[in-house]
């Protein structure tokens, strides 16, 4: 079970590409013997260590102010409860190779979430706006390009086709491509799902 985010979902950050080569890489193991490997994509779990919550909460609890990266970022949200619940289900209805997605309901505006917070700790904490970083999207996705929302088995539970990666490729093209002046677009070239080859061969 190989444990994936949102964010490989037309992935725009390093965390984002690295996670999309897993799910690819987790397709291609699928077709290489016994066993099932697949992948589950997960949004922001509620409560985790390091999650967004934790961090607002942290935040307001020493005085503020809370750090908010734009004031219409929104993201999904999942309970720790859920989260497990979508890993045991997968067991039971995963295909080989596919990821699947857990449907987390309306994506959720970061600024609502933190003023929320601050009114029940009190008030009186300061919100500070810092800006998207590099490859930070505003809004996150679930499915990328050319994938769709199929729910065969389970009202709440969409598979994802993934096409595999073969880990030769990824260990050539990294050995030829992954210097530090050129490891981004390596990345970015492996986790796509169309178009890595020719970026590769020049």
């Amino acid at each position: 079970m190989n444990i994936s985010t949102d964010k490989a979902a037309n992935p725009s950050s390093v965390l984002g590409e690295t996670k999309r080569i897993n799910e690819r890489l987790t397709a291609w193991a699928s077709g290489q013997g016994d066993g099932t490997y697949l992948s589950v994509r997960f949004g922001n779990v509620l409560g985790s260590r390091g999650s967004a919550l934790t961090t607002f909460r942290a935040q307001i609890a020493t005085g503020g102010p809370v750090t908010v990266t734009d004031r219409d970022v929104t993201r999904y949200f999942m309970t720790i409860e859920e989260a497990v619940q979508l890993i045991i289900q997968a067991g039971a209805l995963g295909r080989d190779g596919e990821a699947l997605v857990l449907d987390m309901g309306q994506p959720v505006r970061i600024e609502d979430l933190v003023r929320r917070l601050i009114d029940e700790a009190g008030g009186g904490v300061d919100v500070v706006y810092t800006g998207l970083c590099s490859g930070e999207k505003l809004h996150e996705e679930l499915f990328g390009d050319g994938e769709l929302d199929e729910r065969p088995l389970h009202p709440l539970v969409s598979h994802v086709n993934v096409p595999w990666l073969d880990p030769v490729f990824v260990t050539e093209t990294l050995g030829r491509l992954g210097d530090e002046d050129h490891f981004g677009e390596c990345l970015r070239a492996l986790s796509a799902t169309e178009g890595f080859g020719a970026y590769a061969e020049s």
